[in-house]
């Protein structure tokens, strides 16, 4: 069986061109034109391309593999050991060639979207089976069966693989495979080990770029998500760039907030309880935004907006999350209750909250 695999050239022009007249004007017409190749010739360099991309990228594999430098069109050079880093780097000049890197390329992505490691190991194995396949094509094997059997195959890897997994448990365990993302680092390693002890399997780590040379792990008791305040005016301390509440009531809202009336309710519970109040909901502008930035510079009320972090049924998630940590009544398209109808029950607290321009 035959395939045939094209690639567009910006560059070279077909021979002819066509004609069109338009108010008097002639408009000439270029077309680019497609170069073709099929069977023994399309596959020896789709697999020349895709065996170049698998050597640069194996030559990271496991604790020996060797660091790759990378040039960038801006600043210095990176180097890395990471898989899918060199898989995305490479570009090679013939377009058929590069075809086939593009199929590895997919390949080492895919895996770092599902397990967030072991792309160089997809890369070797999608490369063995490539070849492979390759020549049993060449040898006159049907590529359906090919499909059929390398699938079941899969099947059978996954199946025992799954019986004989074993669960990482133990700090050093945890130390040992951060390490080797950490490609070699046993400080970052130990760091990630503390981390993931602190918080447990349910906890959120996240990673930032610091301000200075050591390496800091911050642990947060409560909740975190990354979303800041809305408005600069909200900011309780002008030198931190941040709103600093003790003891504020909590309103959540899985709906946008625009309208006047859905906002008062709560702030005349605030202004009564002379709590401050934070709004968490999907946005806060217009009328409602306007009236709680109004009422936070005349000093009557301690108020800040937040927009909710995520998006769709993730979003729905946290702020469902907020509201069991909060005890606090999430407003929904489903709930009955209309913001306007507000009572003082259905808003949260929290002991404190500490909101930046870029988290909560």
């Amino acid at each position: 069986m035959q395939r045939a695999f094209s690639s567009r050239s910006a560059l070279t022009r077909a021979p002819f061109s066509k004609l069109r007249t338009s108010g008097g004007s002639v408009q000439q017409q270029r077309f680019a034109h497609k170069e073709l190749k099929f069977g023994v010739e399309a596959r020896a360099q789709l697999l020349k391309g895709v065996d170049t991309l698998a050597k640069a990228v194996t030559s990271t594999l496991g604790p020996k593999g060797r660091n790759v430098l990378i040039d960038q069109s801006y600043g210095s050079p990176k180097i890395t050991k990471d898989g899918v880093t060199v898989a995305k780097a490479v570009v090679l000049q013939d377009k058929f060639e590069n075809l086939g890197a593009r199929l590895l390329q997919d390949v080492a992505s895919k895996t770092n979207e599902i397990a967030g490691d072991g792309t160089t190991t997809a890369t070797a194995l999608a490369r063995a089976i490539f070849s492979e396949t390759v020549k049993n094509v060449a040898a006159g094997c049907n590529p359906m069966d090919l499909r059929r059997g390398t699938q079941a195959a899969v099947e059978a890897v996954v199946e025992y693989l799954t019986s004989n997994k074993r669960d990482i448990t133990t700090t050093e365990e945890i130390a040992q495979v951060a390490t080797i993302s950490a490609n070699g680092d046993t400080h970052v390693g130990k760091l990630i080990s503390n981390a993931m002890e602190k918080v447990g399997k349910e906890g959120v780590i996240t990673v930032k770029e610091g301000k200075t040379i050591d390496d800091e792990l911050e642990v947060t008791e409560g909740m975190r998500f990354d979303r800041g305040y809305t408005s600069a005016y909200f900011m309780t301390d002008a030198k931190a760039q941040k709103v600093e509440f003790e003891k504020p009531l909590i309103l959540l809202s899985e709906k946008k907030i625009s309208a006047v009336q859905d906002i008062i309710p709560a702030l005349e519970i605030s202004t009564q309880l002379r709590r401050p109040l934070v709004i968490i909901a999907e946005d806060i502008d217009g009328e409602a935004l306007a009236v709680c930035i109004l009422n936070k510079l005349r000093g009557q009320l301690q108020v800040a907006a937040v927009k909710a972090p995520g998006f769709g049924d993730n979003r729905k998630n946290i702020l469902g999350d907020l509201g069991v940590l909060t005890n606090a009544t999430v407003f929904t398209d489903e709930l009955d209750i209309k913001l306007d109808k507000l009572t003082p029950d259905q808003l949260g607290s929290t002991g404190s909250i500490t909101i930046t321009k870029e988290d909560t």
